[in-house]
């Protein structure tokens, strides 16, 4: 389920809505250590363009 999410978010990068949209439906997909596995790659890759939008997402499974 990890790789289907970062594949879908990478589809949808383009777009910062469809991007939070998208990890917020990937959060609720993921076991624990899954979401930490998601939160590393999402600010690896998209941090510098998302991170608000990460941080948001994940302060609401912390």
């Amino acid at each position: 389920m990890l790789e289907f999410c970062k594949n879908v978010l990478q589809k949808v990068s383009f777009d910062d809505i469809l991007f939070k949209k998208e990890l917020t439906k990937s959060l609720q997909w993921v076991n624990e250590a899954d979401a930490e596995s998601l939160r590393t790659w999402c600010l690896k890759m998209y941090g510098n363009k998302y991170a608000d939008i990460i941080q948001q997402a994940f302060e609401t499974i912390s």
